[in-house]
């Protein structure tokens, strides 16, 4: 089976109200541990890419090992750039294999953004790429993202139908209150998403699939284990998992999760060398965070997404 897009992974899920899962990968553990928790829920699956990753791992690298993931597991996979910043990054994930790109106009003006939405969406449709859009902003960090609470902003629902019509977008990433990155919300205050705005997007946008960034839902076990093994990281509160099993009910088609995966990798690897300070070699290490990571991705499928069961 050959990579795939979207389009119909997510015609499928909006009919079926479950969400996709978008996992950020950055290396052959992590592709390894999601595919593999994919397989065994049988469940269809999204490997996204962010220009950081790029960067660290390399294109080729990368591409090649979602690659190997599709011949080893036969599961439909679509290879997403998350976070694009410019048509020059979008066109050279497409040409170099990418089966699906997020261009992140969501900076710019109204008008700018729908202009460069459009040029990537022309230049990707005529390649069988599909494109993901973005109006508002989220708040947080999360590799070359970075948004601060003064420049967030809730997705405005009267721009929404405008926005996908004049740049023919297959999917469209809104902001009701998720936010990058572990460090989500101040203490005490409490998560909540926008639900009244997803509601109106859904009635603007019949049947359009919708795409939550920053939604980990910072598992806290994994913090625990972080802090108990030589970590100082400070109690972080994520978006609680029902808020996100009912969007995924509702239009959310894709659920991006990163940080979750980055807590329990790294959780992993420090209680492994608290566990065994004389081990050295990076396959009895990184055993341990793949089948951690591996777990972590199998409860976001069947308790999350809801994708278990549903090629």
């Amino acid at each position: 089976m050959p990579l795939v897009n979207t389009k119909e992974m997510f015609k499928k899920a909006y009919e079926g109200g479950y969400a996709i899962g978008a996992f950020n990968v950055n290396n052959m553990e992590i592709v390894q541990a999601i595919t593999e928790a994919a397989k065994l829920e049988n469940s269809p699956v999204i490997l996204q890419v962010s220009a950081g990753a790029r960067k660290y791992a390399k294109h080729a690298y990368l591409v090649k090992l979602v690659e190997a993931a599709v011949e080893d597991t036969n599961l439909p996979i679509a290879l997403h750039l998350d976070h694009g910043d410019s048509f020059e990054l979008c066109k050279s994930c497409i040409d170099g294999g990418f089966t699906s790109v997020m261009i992140d106009g969501s900076h710019l003006s109204f008008e700018e953004n729908i202009a460069v939405t459009k040029k990537v969406v022309e230049y990707a449709h005529a390649r069988n790429v599909t494109v993901e859009g973005e109006l508002g902003r989220l708040a947080g960090i999360e590799d070359d993202v970075n948004v601060n609470d003064e420049h967030a902003s809730y997705t405005d629902p009267q721009q929404v139908q405008e926005f996908v019509q004049r740049t023919g977008v297959d999917s469209l990433a809104i902001a009701i209150g998720t936010s990058h990155g572990a460090y989500k919300f101040k203490p005490g205050q409490k998560p909540q998403l926008r639900f009244d705005i997803l509601e109106k997007v859904q009635t603007l946008l019949p049947g359009f699939p919708i795409v939550l960034h920053g939604a980990s839902s910072v598992m806290p076990e994994y913090v625990k284990m972080i802090n108990e093994n030589g970590g100082k990281m400070a109690d972080a509160v994520g978006i609680p998992e029902e808020m996100l099993r009912k969007a995924a009910t509702m239009a959310v088609c894709k659920i991006n999760i990163d940080s979750d995966l980055r807590l329990t990798m790294t959780a992993s690897i420090r209680k492994h060398f608290n566990d065994y300070p004389d081990h050295f070699d990076p396959r009895q290490y990184l055993t341990d965070a793949r089948t951690n990571l591996r777990n972590t991705v199998q409860h976001k499928i069947k308790n999350v997404l809801g994708s278990s069961n549903r090629i």
